[in-house]
C-alpha cells in the first residue's frame, strides 16, 4: 500500500526498490528513490560527509584463544568471531567523515549481531545495516538499495567479485586471517581516508579514487618474468591490469627505460638483466601490497629470491 495515497501497489512492480533494512517490506519507487538520494547527497555535503560502507567478511568458527580480548562468542548465531585490530578506533574516526553502513552477503541475524558487536551503543550505523535479504540480485551486492548517490559512496571490502557493477566505488582491502594477521590493521588506514576526504567533497568519488590509485606507481615501467604461463596474453592477466590501474606502464620488452622487473625466479633472462643493469627486481607481492595499501612499497621488502 502506498503511504502517500493509500492505493494498493502491485508487489511485482519492478520499478520499486526494496529497502527492508529501514522498515520491513518497505519499497520505494525509482523516481522517489532518486529524489531521496539527491536530498541525502545535499545533506551529506552540508555536513561535509560521504557514505562509507564497511563490509563484514564471512566469519569462520574459531576453536582457540577464547580468552582473547578481541575474540567474541555470539550465542545467537552460534559463532565465534575475532575483530580486526583497532576496528573501533577506525570506525570512530571514520564516522566524522562518512555516514557508515554495514552491507553483508550474510543473513539478517548475522548482520545485526555484527552491528551490535561493532557498534554496541548504536552510534555509527543506526538502521543502516543491509544483509542478503535486502539484495536485489542473487550473489551480487548492489548500491541500488543504498539511500545515497553512487557518486558519493565508498565501499571497503575484501571481496572484489561481488562488486561487478560498482568496482569504481571499491577500495579493496586485505583479507583478515584471524591469528596470522592479528597484528595487521586495515589495508587502508584512517590517514589515507582523511587525506582523500577533502578531494572527495563536491566531486564524484569514483573519479577521485581512480585518480588517487593512478598515482601509486606513477613513473614505474614494469616488465614481467615467470609470473604467468608462457603463451598467456599478458594484457589479460590480473596483475598486469592492477599495475596499470596503479599508474605503472607495463611492457613485454626490455629497454633502458624499464624501472622494475617483476619475477618469481632470479635465474630468468629478464631477472639477470635487471641485476646487471641495476634495475629493481621484485616479487609480484610488491604490486599486490601497493594495491592494498594504496602506496608504493619499499622494493627491498619484496626482493625476488
Amino acid at each position: 500500500m502506498c503511504v502517500k495515497c493509500a492505493q494498493v501497489v502491485d508487489d511485482d512492480d519492478i520499478s520499486a526498490v526494496p529497502i527492508g533494512y529501514i522498515h520491513k517490506d518497505l519499497k520505494v519507487a525509482s523516481q522517489e528513490l532518486a529524489r531521496l538520494r539527491k536530498k541525502d547527497l545535499n545533506t551529506l555535503f552540508q555536513k561535509k560527509k560521504l557514505i562509507f560502507q564497511y563490509i563484514s567478511p564471512e566469519e569462520e568458527y574459531l576453536k582457540n584463544q577464547i580468552d582473547s580480548v578481541d575474540l567474541f562468542r555470539l550465542d545467537q548465531i552460534q559463532m565465534f568471531t575475532k575483530l580486526r585490530p583497532f576496528v573501533r578506533d577506525f570506525l570512530k574516526q571514520a564516522s566524522n567523515m562518512f555516514e557508515l553502513y554495514i552491507y553483508t552477503m550474510g543473513e539478517q541475524r548475522y548482520a545485526m549481531e555484527m552491528a551490535r558487536l561493532l557498534d554496541p551503543d548504536n552510534v555509527y550505523f543506526n538502521s543502516r545495516v543491509i544483509s542478503q535479504g535486502d539484495c536485489t540480485k542473487k550473489r551480487q551486492i548492489g548500491l541500488d538499495v543504498v539511500l545515497g548517490a553512487e557518486s558519493a559512496v565508498i565501499v571497503l571490502d575484501d571481496t572484489e567479485h561481488v562488486w561487478q557493477q560498482h568496482k569504481e566505488n571499491l577500495i579493496l582491502m586485505d583479507r583478515y586471517h584471524h591469528f596470522s594477521a592479528s597484528l595487521r590493521s586495515f589495508g587502508l588506514d584512517n590517514k589515507s581516508l582523511s587525506e582523500c576526504h577533502d578531494d572527495l567533497m563536491w566531486r564524484d568519488v569514483r573519479h577521485v579514487l581512480k585518480t588517487v590509485r593512478g598515482e601509486v606507481l606513477n613513473g614505474c615501467k614494469l616488465v614481467f618474468s615467470c609470473v604467468w604461463r608462457i603463451g598467456e596474453e599478458a594484457e589479460n592477466q590480473k596483475l598486469w591490469r592492477v599495475a596499470e590501474e596503479l599508474g605503472a606502464v607495463c611492457c613485454e620488452e626490455l629497454d633502458s627505460s624499464v624501472t622494475h622487473v617483476i619475477s618469481k625466479d632470479v635465474v630468468t633472462k629478464k631477472s639477470r638483466w635487471a641485476k646487471k643493469h641495476k634495475k629493481f627486481l621484485v616479487h609480484p607481492g610488491w604490486i599486490e601490497a601497493a594495491n592494498f595499501l594504496w602506496k608504493r612499497q619499499p622494493e627491498e621488502n619484496f626482493r625476488c629470491k
